[in-house]
């Protein structure tokens, strides 16, 4: 019993256990301490090496920064050549249309602008078919006007140069649009005569590449006959009875061209900006004169010195003139290479000036549109303008002895007003209900989403979407039914920025001084070739389909090329207004267009591609993916370097595109570069930077181009 019972514990053991696990706490917390203070020596050690190296690495950066600069502006000397280039094609084209001597005006020259318009508008009595014809010059001049706004450097356009332009190219339009009313007038007068022997009624359609035109003479005025539908096709009306009983012409002229809404300011500078420009330009220009006058001083100093010591000494005359030729040879070829050296680096300013433009954003938002007003910032037309238009009937020829008599009215071609001013002498309310349209949508343009049907208001020069209901759209027909309270122009509207952001990019070289600029939206893969100074739609993919366009296989320059694209609905290009309708990943423009530029410059032997790291580096910094680039070889996991670039510094990162965090980490083993391209020079092959030194600048220019018009860096 006694052995059972425990043994009591003591109070002096009962201290010495205390004592014990408080020694046995204190030897730990020691040990917990010394680890952590040499831990954190270490970790300290690790960081002051890490910064030693990292000051080391930017020491070296800065040492080698001007060398690299250099280098740097002398292969982006390309982009001045290219505006050379641009500038002689553009006097050449102005020679061959002087030498041409076709008859049509130069829409640079006012004068014969002006002297084109009179004449035309003198002429009286043309045809549907004579104006059709006449409207192929007429859209060749007022496109030439248009290329020449918005290709022709912001520094080197007057403002009433523009004025200039933009007045031509209206007189043009309004022109153009009254002389086919003239001649729907001249049309219409025949319409006894065309009238078809079935219905009694005419019919008409005059189809162009340009135009086309439907017009319907209500000549029988059957209250039976109430759905016009042409040639046998679904595009027509449906008329309410009041119009069918009444002396009317229907008329739906399609204009694959869009010349009713208001022309697009054209971009500008900065006042800063383009005084800045300005300024460098006139002391350029000043000091390129200082100095050939300088050099014409010396050069006749020597030879006035020559010629006395030839008088004074008489010595032989042959050796002093060698030596007096050769002297102003080589001061002649001094100052040429002066002259040259000027003209660069004004041209150089103009460049960089009009590239930086490009990626600017608006700080001002446009103005504050009502309800029912078409924002045509946000929004785009497409497939051009329905005319559609009630007119009154004019009266007939008559055939009378041989000869056919017509009365001509004095006013012209009079629109029938529908409904009208008063309604007080018809009996219901519902005498005039919205009529019926159904149209058919331009072949060649691309809707993501059905489209919205919109109506010009002439008295308040915009778009709107009020007056249209009904509205129903059958995309495997291309065909939009609405119901129209008014006639008057009516188009049809996609949003602008339906395929940004974009979802992804790449840059990949196909060939010597050609490349293959893929962009990936939400509804489409884009696919542009870019080589020399000419682009082209390579392929069209609709949700994993292969769409079919038009403008596939047609090579063109960059501003024609980009509207081009546009038109057919195929939108990857913001503009100055863009950030306010898309989320972006907005950067700083300077570190935007730099590496542009620098990508440009590498893009005949190196890839470029979209990293979903660039979304989460600050807006001072880019983000991209980049691997050489020398075969058309496709690897499923091809090796691409990251690299991360703020303007003046590049840096390749140690992170990868599948890694969990982004980290601006350095690459083991890798250096700080002040270029794009003296980082990618670190990891390249001879050959690859050879291929870089030898590209085109056009191509250059023209792939530089192409990246600044559609931001990938921004709006990816």
């Amino acid at each position: 019993m006694s052995g059972s019972k425990k043994k009591k514990v003591t109070k002096a053991e009962r201290l010495k256990l205390l004592q014990e696990e408080e020694e046995r706490r204190l030897k730990e917390e020691e040990e917990a301490r010394l680890k952590y203070e040499k831990e954190e020596m270490e970790r300290l050690e690790i960081q002051r090496i890490e910064k030693e190296k990292w000051h080391q690495l930017e020491a070296k950066d800065l040492e080698r920064r001007n060398e690299e600069l250099e280098e740097l502006y002398l292969l982006e000397r390309c982009f001045p050549e290219a505006e050379k280039l641009k500038q002689e094609t553009r006097l050449l084209s102005q020679w061959k249309h002087y030498i041409q001597c076709d008859g049509s005006p130069d829409p640079s020259v006012a004068q014969e602008m002006n002297t084109f318009i009179s004449l035309w508008k003198e002429k009286t009595n043309e045809t549907f078919e004579e104006v059709i014809e006449k409207s192929k010059v007429v859209l060749n001049l007022i496109e030439k006007l248009k290329f020449i706004l918005l290709e022709t450097p912001p520094c080197d356009l007057q403002d009433k140069n523009i004025i200039q332009y933009q007045e031509s190219i209206l007189q043009l339009q309004e022109l153009l649009h009254l002389k086919f009313s003239v001649a729907t007038e001249i049309l219409l007068r025949q319409a006894s005569t065309l009238a078809d022997l079935d219905s009694g009624n005419m019919e008409k359609v005059i189809k162009d590449e340009n135009v086309t035109l439907y017009v319907w003479a209500n000549l029988k005025k059957n209250p039976r006959h109430r759905s016009v539908r042409f040639s046998e096709t679904q595009i027509g009306f449906e008329i309410p009875r009041i119009l069918a009983t009444s002396d009317i012409a229907v008329r739906l002229l399609h204009t694959h061209y869009d010349h009713v809404s208001a022309l697009h300011p054209v971009s500008t500078p900065s006042k800063e900006h383009t005084s800045a420009v300005t300024e460098l330009v006139k002391d350029d220009v000043k000091n390129v004169e200082k100095a050939i006058s300088k050099e014409v001083e010396e050069e006749s100093k020597q030879q006035e010195r020559g010629s006395h010591l030839i008088q004074e000494e008489k010595i032989k005359v042959e050796e002093e003139q060698g030596d007096i030729e050769v002297k102003m040879s080589s001061a002649e070829e001094e100052s040429e290479a002066i002259k040259y050296e000027r003209e660069m680096k004004v041209l150089s300013e103009i460049v960089s000036a009009a590239q930086l433009l490009l990626v600017e954003n608006s700080s001002e938002k446009p103005d504050f549109f009502e309800d029912n007003v078409v924002d045509l910032c946000q929004f785009t037309t497409l497939g051009g303008v329905y005319h559609l238009d009630i007119l009154e009937l004019p009266p007939q020829c008559k055939p009378v002895m041989g000869w056919m008599i017509v009365e001509i009215l004095k006013e012209g071609l009079q629109k029938y007003t529908y409904p009208p001013e008063t309604t007080e002498d018809f009996e219901t309310e519902n005498a005039f209900p919205p009529i019926e349209v159904t149209l058919e949508v331009h072949e060649n343009v691309i809707f993501f989403e059905d489209p919205v049907v919109v109506r010009w208001d002439a008295e308040g020069k915009h778009w709107r979407t009020d007056g249209i209901s009904n509205v129903s759209y059958k995309p495997k027909e291309r065909l939009v039914t609405f119901s129209l309270d008014t006639f008057g122009p009516v188009t049809l509207i996609q949003d602008a920025h339906i395929n940004m952001p974009y979802q992804s990019w790449e840059l990949r070289p196909l060939d010597v001084n050609k490349v293959l600029l893929t962009v990936t939206t939400v509804f489409t893969e884009i696919q542009i070739q870019i080589k020399e100074n000419l682009c082209m739609l390579s392929s069209i993919k609709l949700k994993d389909k292969k769409h079919i366009s038009i403008l596939e296989g047609t090579w063109m320059t960059p501003i024609p090329f980009i509207i081009a694209l546009k038109e057919a609905g195929l939108n990857i290009f913001p503009t100055r207004h863009s950030h306010f309708y898309v989320v972006i990943n907005n950067k700083v423009p300077l570190v935007e267009v730099k590496a542009y530029r620098q990508m440009a410059l590498l893009s005949s032997a190196f890839a470029f591609g979209w990293s979903k790291w660039n979304l989460l580096c600050n807006s001072t910094k880019v983000v991209f993916k980049v691997r050489e680039h020398l075969t058309e070889e496709c690897t499923e996991n091809p090796n691409w370097a990251l690299l991360m670039f703020s303007g003046d510094r590049a840096q390749r990162l140690k992170i990868k595109e599948e890694s969990e965090a982004f980290s601006e980490a350095l690459k083991e083993e890798t250096e700080f570069h002040s270029t794009l391209y003296h980082m990618v020079k670190d990891f390249a092959s001879e050959e690859a930077m050879e291929k870089v030194r030898s590209s085109n600048c056009q191509f250059v220019n023209s792939v530089c181009h192409m990246l600044l018009s559609t931001r990938l860096l921004s709006y990816s």
